[in-house]
C-alpha cells in the first residue's frame, strides 16, 4: 500500500502531458507581456519581434529595422493587434507552457502557429523613416 501511495505522489507530481492550455484572456496576457520584448520564432525561423508597452500599445518588426506601433484588444477570447496603417485586426489565440507563449493566427485556415524564442531587457533596432535625396 505504500508504494502505491508514493507511486500515486510521483505520478500527480508529473507535469500535465497532455492537457490543452487554455487561451490567455486579456489580463493575463498584459500580466505575461508587459514591458517586455519578446523574439517569436515560426518553423524553426525567426519571425519577429514586439515590444509590450503599457495602455495595451506595441511595436512590431518582421526583424527587419521597419516597426509599426501599434495597440492590441480582446475580442471573443482571441488577442487582436490593430497595427498603424492597417486597419484589419490581427487576432490570435495564445497559450502560455513552461517555455514561453505559443500564438495561433485565428484568421487563417491553416492556423499559423508562432512561438516565443526569446525576451531580452534591451530596445529593439527600428530604422528611422527613409528619406530621399
Amino acid at each position: 500500500m505504500r508504494l502505491v501511495m508514493i507511486l500515486f505522489a510521483m505520478v500527480m507530481s508529473l507535469p500535465l502531458i497532455g492537457r490543452t492550455a487554455e487561451p490567455l484572456g486579456a489580463e493575463a496576457f498584459d500580466q505575461y507581456t508587459r514591458g517586455k520584448t519578446l523574439f517569436y520564432g515560426f518553423d524553426g525561423t525567426a519571425y519577429g519581434v514586439e515590444r509590450y508597452l503599457p495602455g495595451r500599445r506595441v511595436i512590431w518588426s518582421f526583424l527587419d529595422g521597419q516597426c509599426q506601433e501599434g495597440r492590441w484588444y480582446e475580442d471573443a477570447g482571441q488577442i487582436c493587434f490593430v497595427y498603424e496603417g492597417n486597419s484589419t485586426p490581427q487576432c490570435w489565440s495564445f497559450l502560455l507552457s513552461p517555455e514561453g507563449l505559443t500564438a495561433r493566427f485565428q484568421n487563417d485556415p491553416q492556423a499559423t502557429e508562432l512561438y516565443e524564442s526569446g525576451d531580452i531587457d534591451e530596445e529593439m533596432l527600428c530604422l528611422g523613416p527613409e528619406v530621399g535625396v
